[in-house]
């Protein structure tokens, strides 16, 4: 694969820290870190779409009376914290990076998404963080991801889940004879129904002709080996 532009989606769940209950595993950052210091010397350039769930689940907060909009934004401020917290840990390893938000924030927390901004940086080696979502409710980090790397012109999305390595025709939590694709057409995975990501999402993938990579983000140095198309993955594609 000769991606020259990639946008990586995170879940906040895949961030957290399982054995210390702490909501950002700071060591995993580092690696991440690490990891795309070498992507960024082989010319590669690198966005990053971050989930929030380890601060806050929106369905959680549904059924404890928080009406969906509220519970949305404030999924959109939990990805802020993370994104803040990615870029404290990547500048700690001497990575250049920004955070880009589509919310207003003060500009002493972070600067507001602007395109020409974000593709600038970009082209300049540094690592840009979008934080805030699509910056309105009822819209999925998925969906978020595609939407900013169809803005950015990105070749293809890497996204990382927690132990998911791929697209299975049924849950292989469920079914053991869960058959894997290795490679799936966005026409494909909205005909079969498949949920790995939302529809919105994949049409919009499809229409950009966006890559995208679904690999099990655990894996180690995941990031690096997803790009070498060394690590168990599914590509959905818009091509045959």
């Amino acid at each position: 694969m000769s991606y020259k532009r990639v946008l990586i989606k995170l879940s906040g769940e895949g961030l957290a820290n399982k054995d210390k209950r702490l909501a950002i595993d700071y060591e995993l950052v580092e690696k991440f870190a690490k990891q795309l210091k070498v992507i960024i010397k082989r010319n590669i350039e690198v966005a990053i779409v971050v989930g929030g769930g380890n601060f806050w689940r929106g369905t959680s907060a549904a059924k404890n009376g928080i009406q969906r909009v509220r519970a949305d934004y404030i999924g959109m401020l939990a990805t802020t914290m993370n994104a803040l917290a990615l870029q404290s840990g990547f500048e700690n390893n001497n990575l250049h990076c920004r955070v880009l938000s589509s919310l207003t924030m003060d500009p002493k927390v972070c600067e507001v998404y602007i395109n020409e901004k974000a593709k600038k940086y970009l082209k300049s080696g540094e690592v840009v963080i979008f934080a805030g979502g699509t910056g309105r409710p009822f819209f999925t980090t998925d969906t978020a991801s595609t939407l900013f790397a169809s803005e950015i012109n990105a070749d293809a999305i890497l996204m990382g889940k927690n132990n998911v390595d791929g697209v299975y025709d049924s849950d292989p939590k469920f079914n053991p004879n869960a058959k894997k694709f290795e490679k799936i057409t966005y026409d494909e995975l909205l005909e079969k129904d498949l949920r790995i990501i939302d529809t919105t999402a994949a049409s919009m993938a499809k229409e950009n002709k966006i890559d995208i990579i679904i690999f099990d983000i655990n894996e180690q140095d995941s990031l690096l080996r997803a790009i070498d198309n060394e690590v168990p993955n599914t590509i959905i594609t818009s091509k045959k």
